[in-house]
Formats: C-alpha cells, structure tokens, sequence
C-alpha cells in the first residue's frame, strides 16, 4: 500500500503540463525531420535514418532531463559555477579543434565533430549561463537593498559572466548565437529588481543601437565601419533580409523559397507530407516551412500556440514557487525558448534576419535539443521538489 501512495505521489510531482506540450512538439519534429529528409535526401540522408538518429536524441534528452530534475533549488545553486566553468572550458575547445567542414559551410567555428556526430557546447552553455545568472542575482539580492548604485553594481556583476561568452562566440563568428544569451541577461534583468530607472533607457538605448546598426548595413560606408564585428556573409542575410527578393538565386534563396513553400500551403496546407517546394537545410533551420507547406496557416498556427501554451505553463509554475533563485532560473529558460521560437520562425517567413537558430524540440539536431531539454528539466525540478523554503543569507541554505 505505501508502494502505490509512494507511486501516486511521484506521477503527481511531474508536471505534465510542460511534459506533454514537449511530447507534442517532438512528434511534429519527427514528422517534419522524415519528410524534410524526403525533399532533401543529400543534405539529410535516408527518411528512416534522420528519423532514428533525432529519436535517439530524444531518448538521451529524457534521460538528461531525469537526471536534471533530481536537482533541487539547493543543488544547482552550488553547482552553477562549476557547470559556467565546464561550459567556458569547452567554447575555448572548440576554437581549436572545430569542425572545418561545418565552418566551411556556416562560416562559424562552433561544432565539435565526434565521428558521424556533430555537437555545439554553445548549446551547453546556454543552461549553465542561466544557472550562473540566477545565483549571482540571488546572491547579490541576499547582500544588498535596490538602491540606483547597487543595481548598478548588479548590472556590472551579470555583464561580467556575459562577456568571456561573447568574447568566445565572437571569435568562433556566431552571432546568431550571442543574440540568445543577451535575450537570456535581459530577462533576467526584468526580474532582478533593479529599478525600471535604469531598465528604461538601457532598452531604449539597445533597440537605438540595434536600429543603428541595421541603418549602417545599408550603406558601404557602414559595412566599413562595422566590418571588425561582423563577416561579409551577416551583412548578405541582413541585406537579404531588408529585400529578400533581390536576388532569390544567391543571398535570398534559401529565405525565398522557405517564403514560397510557407505560402503554397495556404489556409488549411497541401496535405500530410506532400511538399513540392525544395528549401535547402529544410530539417533543422527552416523547419517552420514544413509545418507551413504541410498544413497552411491553420497547422502553422496550431504550433504557434502549442509553444504559447508551454511558455504560460512555465510561468504559471514560476509564480508558484516561493523560491527567488527558482524564479530567476525559469525566466531565463523562458527567454531562451521565447527567443529561439520567435527568431526560428521570423526568419522563416522574413520577419526577421536569418541567424541558423533551430526551432525548439522540433529541428533536427541533438545539442540543441539537449540543451533546450536541459533547461525543461530545471523548470520540472520546481513541481518535484515543490520545496517553499526561501534561501536565507547570501545563499547559505
């Protein structure tokens, strides 16, 4: 009898809330990755076989995800230095011993090349960051009272564990990459209790210099000036991005012909698996069109609120938790979602540059799945361990 009560409260300390919706975007993901394979079999290989690999990453991502989720609040605040450090440690490897075939196509040096497997540490990275943040947030709200020079002393202490990670993806040349860890520090900075004095205009001044910055790809002279932080080919997807029809057989193919096969589906799509649009790199950057071409405007829809559902279920989680260092952790795993989603699906239907980000849980690859997975698991760890101690001082538990 104690085995079955033992039994029940475990099924009703996960929260199937944020399991299912994830549940369902792997299954759209499969469905997309064997049929993108079809379209594209040089790029992806045999239906069967793209379809087998990306479930053996979902099977490891669940085991990832157990093993995360026996990580209490106490836990992952002791070891986020450690996991920051092993993520550091492994974006200097990958500046040596990068994949130069992958470099060659995607201009960046970013993936590790492990036989027939290719891993991004980037994608490691992106949970370890979060975790890093949280604590040393917590731990400087444990310290100190929100006075303008204390927030301004937060602020300092959270860019100075965000810039040995942008030095590193600059070096490896992944912008699109950079782009997620500053959406993860603006989250988190919403949160942290630093006055809205300073929030203000600091995201004033970051949508000025952004706005800027897209002013002076337009011109020859800005493309000088701007030369020593981005490669010819980010000034090509941005240009590209502004006037995707300019030139659809170079630059603006690929966003072109996503932008066709998303339209050719219409209002209710073509039918399962009927894809008459070749995109290139179908199955893990431009995914969306798939789901677009497939089933219309109604099953692009759908997914769109799928991932909508999702991210309410993990706030709705992060207000029941009593515990501030959680709720810093989940805002970050929010904004790491709410960005690739926004992004991978901008690019696609050129509301946005293209950037390579994969749409969560449904693009093929495993790094990125894993660390997406990862950063679930975090959010589950609140419901299992549904513990509503606060931390008492300067982190001590």
């Amino acid at each position: 009898m104690v085995k079955v009560e033992n039994k029940t409260n475990l099924f009703n300390r996960i929260a199937w809330n944020i399991v299912i919706p994830v549940l369902l975007l792997a299954a759209v993901g499969l469905y997309s990755i064997y049929f993108a394979a079809i379209d594209d079999p040089s790029h992806m290989g045999s239906p069967l076989k793209a379809v087998l690999m990306q479930g053996l990453w979902y099977i490891i991502s669940v085991v990832i995800v157990l093993f995360v989720i026996q990580f209490d609040a106490e836990q992952l605040f002791r070891i986020a230095p450690y996991v920051y450090g092993f993520g550091i440690v492994l974006l200097i490897a990958v500046l040596f011993f990068y994949n130069r075939s992958i470099a060659a196509d995607a201009g960046a040096k970013s993936w590790f090349k492990l036989g027939p497997i290719s891993f991004q540490p980037s994608e490691v990275m992106k949970p370890a960051f979060i975790l890093m943040l949280a604590r040393v947030v917590h731990q400087h709200n444990q310290k100190f009272e929100h006075t303008i020079r204390n927030d301004w002393n937060l602020i300092g202490k959270i860019i100075a564990w965000l810039i040995p990670i942008a030095i590193l993806l600059k070096l490896q040349n992944d912008f699109g990459t950079m782009l997620v860890f500053v959406a993860i520090t603006g989250g988190v900075i919403l949160v942290s209790g630093i006055s809205w004095k300073i929030i203000t205009p600091m995201f004033i001044a970051v949508a000025i210099l952004g706005i800027t910055v897209i002013i002076m790809v337009t011109t020859p002279q800005g493309q000088v000036l701007l030369s020593h932080f981005f490669q010819p080919y980010q000034f090509k997807r941005i240009m590209s991005w502004l006037n995707p029809s300019s030139d659809t057989s170079k630059d603006a193919y690929q966003l072109w012909l996503s932008m066709q096969a998303i339209g050719s589906g219409q209002i209710f799509g073509n039918g399962f698996g009927k894809l008459s649009v070749y995109v290139p790199v179908r199955g893990s950057d431009m995914v969306y069109s798939v789901i677009g071409e497939s089933f219309g405007f109604v099953g692009s829809v759908a997914v769109i609120l799928l991932y909508l559902y999702l991210i309410v279920q993990m706030v709705r989680i992060t207000f029941d938790t009593k515990n501030a260092f959680y709720s810093y952790v989940s805002t970050g795993v929010i904004m790491m979602i709410l960005f690739h989603v926004f992004e991978n699906i901008g690019m696609s239907i050129d509301l946005l540059p293209l950037t390579g980000i994969p749409l969560p849980f449904i693009s093929q690859g495993g790094s990125a799945l894993i660390g997406n997975m990862v950063g679930i698991g975090m959010i589950l760890s609140m419901k299992f361990h549904n513990k509503d101690y606060m931390f008492s001082k300067a982190g001590d538990f």
